[in-house]
């Protein structure tokens, strides 16, 4: 079949009239300023949950989820990942918890396994 003899699909417009898609498309979605378009970070949300704990041991998890911008839920999946990776511990004290972070893990990654969880921390921690 050649390249003249290949009908593109057709599409209505919003006044209802038939067009042809063309082979290249733009994109229809509103140009938004940087601080409202995608949102990513450099670092992961177990990363995130590992610094505010480092930063206070006795946070509650509903403030964590609030800080980072997650769900509770979420937050107690990772805090189950980073002691059963043996990241952190976790101890009862009274009717709270109080997480205990281990430095000299290494980071998982095999990028940066030659650094340690401690080395991490200091970097981000360093004037807090």
């Amino acid at each position: 079949m050649s390249k003249a003899s290949v009908k593109l699909p057709t599409r209505r417009s919003a006044t209802g009239d038939r067009k042809s898609r063309s082979p290249q498309r733009t994109s229809t979605l509103p140009q938004l300023p940087p601080e409202q378009g995608p949102r990513w970070t450099f670092l992961t949300n177990h990363s995130h949950v590992l610094i505010l704990l480092t930063q206070d041991p006795s946070l509650v998890l509903r403030t964590v989820a609030t800080r980072i911008g997650i769900t509770e839920r979420a937050v107690q999946r990772i805090i189950a990942d980073l002691e059963e990776g043996g990241f952190i511990e976790r101890e009862k004290v009274g009717r709270q918890n109080h997480y205990r972070i281990l430095p000299n893990k290494p980071l998982r990654h095999s990028i940066e396994k030659h650094r340690t969880i401690g080395d991490l921390l200091s970097l981000i921690c360093a004037n807090d």
